[in-house]
């Protein structure tokens, strides 16, 4: 692990600092912004704690921000629906966002991607900029990509790039097997996947794939059969929620101890399946982790006092400070002004600086592989209280990961 640069406690008055003397037009705004994914259904454990990350996050920076703004974010269920997504997108609208945020689920991202670009085309002086947190289909930022798009997360290539750079130079790894949800955000792990693994590591054979319907599955066993069955050696998977949850689980039924490598074992429910089935070997891919020292640590700590839950979705930090910093250059809260003062953004993070790309709204951020172990007087943040953590192993700077981009921007014309 390469040392941090920088100490976060800092990082907000540096950020005042850098905009001292200009006079904030827009202090003591309040800016809203309209939070939709799943609070019911069999992912609403995942949104509500994203929900109360959001908002406290904006409840601990208001007033506090390079803007002097204050933030609000309201909570709007869209059941992980892409048509919910456009019911709740309309309804946030009408009530007066112009800020909305979504994260769990690509193809709910792509809706909201699809329809706030025809709204902002449609009506003029009422402009809704999208703030993706979570959702990682490269096509957002790639062939579909829109200029009200911003990604805060990294997308599936960047995270595979990473990924995948980090499993080269695993010896044991030889056979893998690709157990993924069936839908943009499955399709595209075990896609990307392969085609890295392909250019790095040409040795390794794929032992066998399956896509299953998204938060369907209620027994993960015949598919830990087939895994047993393929000899792999292997994990590979995109799943969170309940089913990776549920997939832990049928492991541990079977007294399976096979490597995994996964984006969102650290997301609410997984780590307790994890704990149960005693050491594990498994790896996290993501653009930060929950044993950063500063101040990243002691949003986890002052999180887990106040709700009993772990603070995992970082991106909400990148994002309050993002649009923070975008309201104080702009000296506006009015979104085009705000989407403008974003492009080529840099702000400082818990991981040192981030930077918004220009060409396709693609947040550029050092990547880690986290492994899950118990928790040492090093990696003392303790996931559900299970006694285990998810301790970084390697830190990748920002080019590592990124990923060259197809999108052509189409810029409106109030943006030039």
């Amino acid at each position: 692990m390469k040392p941090m640069k920088f100490a976060l406690k800092t990082l907000v008055f540096s950020t005042l600092i850098a905009v001292s003397g200009v006079v904030l037009a827009q202090k003591g705004e309040t800016v809203r912004i309209a939070f939709m994914d799943p609070l019911s259904g069999p992912f609403a454990n995942v949104g509500q704690n994203q929900l109360k990350s959001w908002q406290f996050i904006a409840d601990r920076y208001s007033g506090k921000n390079a803007a002097g703004v204050k933030f609000e974010v309201v909570g709007f269920d869209n059941k992980g629906s892409p048509q919910e997504s456009l019911n709740t997108l309309k309804a946030a609208v009408d009530q007066g966002f112009r800020y909305v945020t979504q994260g769990n689920g690509s193809g709910a991202g792509l809706a909201i991607l699809d329809a706030v670009a025809k709204h902002n085309e449609r009506n003029p002086g009422k402009e809704v900029i999208y703030l993706n947190y979570a959702a990682v289909d490269p096509a957002m930022t790639n062939e579909k990509c829109d200029y009200w798009h911003f990604r805060l997360d990294a997308d599936t290539s960047m995270k595979m790039e990473a990924l995948t750079s980090f499993m080269k130079d695993q010896p044991k790894v030889s056979k893998i097997y690709l157990l993924n949800q069936n839908y943009s955000h499955g399709q595209q792990v075990a896609k990307y996947f392969k085609d890295a693994i392909a250019r790095k590591r040409p040795d390794v054979k794929i032992a066998g794939e399956d896509l299953h319907p998204i938060g369907q599955v209620k027994d993960f066993a015949p598919y830990v059969a087939k895994i047993k069955q393929s000899g792999a050696d292997t994990i590979v998977t995109g799943n969170w929620g309940a089913d990776l949850t549920l997939l832990v689980k049928a492991l541990n039924d079977a007294g399976m101890k096979v490597p995994m490598y996964t984006y969102y074992a650290n997301v609410t429910g997984t780590p307790t399946a994890l704990a149960a089935g005693g050491d594990s070997e498994v790896y996290l891919v993501a653009y930060g982790h929950a044993n950063h020292p500063g101040e990243l640590g002691q949003i986890g700590a002052d999180f887990k006092k106040k709700f009993n839950d772990d603070y995992y979705t970082y991106a909400t930090y990148n994002g309050i400070q993002l649009l923070s910093a975008a309201m104080a250059k702009a000296k506006s809260t009015n979104p085009v002004a705000v989407a403008k003062a974003m492009e080529n953004l840099q702000v400082k993070s818990f991981t040192g600086d981030v930077t918004m790309r220009a060409s396709d709204h693609q947040l550029q951020q050092s990547m880690y592989i986290s492994k899950w172990q118990k928790v040492d007087t090093k990696y003392p943040y303790n996931f559900e209280n299970t006694g285990y953590t998810f301790a970084p192993v390697k830190q990748m700077d920002a080019y590592v990961s990124s990923t060259p981009t197809s999108c052509q921007m189409k810029r409106p014309a109030n943006a030039s």
